[in-house]
Formats: structure tokens, C-alpha cells, sequence
């Protein structure tokens, strides 16, 4: 049962910034499994059983939903090996690779979760796109049930012109989302409710609000395939 995040948690994953090496990181191998790890995967297992009973099509368990410590540094410049954050993602059926996600996010220059279409494949985006364009109406009432709940897509990284296609698009709202390249809205997590068991629901209530997102995402990704 998920009781909080240890109290080294933020600290180890700082100090790993400064400390990208494998003696170092075995050396404190214990807090990392202790602090964060086994944490991490109790919060998943818990999350999933309150998603169920919210009737939020979300899931995931310790094994799939982690995301390892270790940077896949083949194809990088960077070569540290290690991350500096720990994070989990949920999702339909509860693989890692499947569009609409829930994740949730632990750094020292801060924690948060999401929910959404992250840098989706160019077919997914090109639907998501799609559905925008038919029914811009569907789109704006997407938008303004999430400002209801004091969201909004974040607009990092998204393109400074149309894509290719809709370069005649006059309709702001509509333009500003089709330049996005990940739907995603996200809410920040005050460092405090890491640790506690109280995560949880504000985790579930995120969920709720994001729903519609994921609902209308899942929608176009469908139709259009």
C-alpha cells in the first residue's frame, strides 16, 4: 500500500545530477529502491485499483508502468547514464507504447502529472489533426470543459506554423491546436503530497479532469484508423 514517497527521494535524485556514476549509484542503490522505487510501483498498483473503482479506463503494475533509472544513451550525445527524475505511465490496457496516457512525474525542479497524446506516432497526430479540423465545435467544447477544470493542452513544443494542409486555417483555437505536436495538459504536484498517502486522490481527481481529453483522443485515433 502507497504511504508516500521516502524522505531522500528529491535529494538522491539531485545528488545522482552530480553523480553520474555506477559506483556512486550502487553505493546508494538501497535508497533508491527503498525511496522511490518500491514507492513508485505501490503508487501504481493503488492507483489502478482506484482508477477501477472511478470507472477511469486507466491501469498499469510495478513491471510494465516504470520507467527504468537507466538512459538508453545509444542513439545520445549525452552520455550520462543515469536519469535525474522517476516517473510511471498508465494507460488503456496498460502498455507503455499505447495512445493516451497517464504519467506521473518526480524531479527535483518539480513534480507533476499529465494525461494525454504524448509525441504521438505521425499517423495518431495526423488523426488527432484530422478530427480537429471536422469538427472544430467538438474541439472548442473539449477545450473549455478542461478550463472548467483549469487546464489547457501545453503548448511546449508546438509548431510556429500550420502543418502542411491546413496552412489556410483562420480560426485561432483551432489553429493553435493543430500546431501542436503532443496533446497533453498537465498539473503540478507540490512537493509535500509526494510523501504523502493523500497522492493518491488528487492523482484520481487529475484523472477526472483529463478525462475528456483522453476520451475525445481515443475517439479520433479509432475513427480514423
Amino acid at each position: 500500500m502507497f504511504q508516500g514517497f521516502g524522505p531522500k527521494t528529491l535529494p538522491f535524485l539531485k545528488a545522482l545530477a552530480f553523480h553520474q556514476t555506477k559506483e556512486w549509484f550502487e553505493a546508494n542503490r538501497a535508497t533508491y529502491e527503498g525511496d522511490i522505487k518500491a514507492p513508485l510501483g505501490d503508487l501504481v498498483e493503488d492507483l489502478s485499483a482506484a482508477f477501477a473503482e472511478a470507472k477511469l479506463p486507466l491501469k498499469g503494475d510495478r513491471k510494465t508502468a516504470l520507467f527504468r533509472i537507466n538512459r538508453d544513451v545509444r542513439f545520445s550525445k549525452d552520455k550520462s547514464p543515469y536519469k535525474t527524475n522517476s516517473g510511471a505511465v498508465m494507460t488503456r490496457q496498460g502498455a507503455k507504447n499505447e495512445p493516451g496516457l497517464f504519467y506521473f512525474h518526480i524531479a527535483p525542479e518539480g513534480c507533476f502529472t499529465a494525461a494525454g497524446f504524448y509525441n504521438p506516432e505521425p499517423p495518431q497526430l495526423a488523426n488527432l489533426r484530422a478530427a480537429m479540423a471536422r469538427d472544430p465545435k467538438a474541439w472548442k467544447r473539449l477545450l473549455a470543459k478542461l478550463a472548467k477544470a483549469g487546464l489547457a493542452p501545453s503548448d511546449e513544443y508546438a509548431l510556429t506554423r500550420l502543418p502542411r494542409g491546413y496552412e489556410g486555417t483562420e480560426d485561432a483555437e483551432l489553429a493553435a491546436g493543430l500546431k501542436l505536436k503532443s496533446i497533453v495538459c498537465l498539473r503540478p504536484i507540490a512537493e509535500a503530497r509526494i510523501a504523502t498517502p493523500q497522492l493518491i486522490p488528487d492523482l484520481v481527481a487529475f484523472a477526472k479532469d483529463a478525462l475528456p481529453l483522453l476520451e475525445w483522443g481515443w475517439s479520433a485515433v479509432v475513427e480514423e484508423r
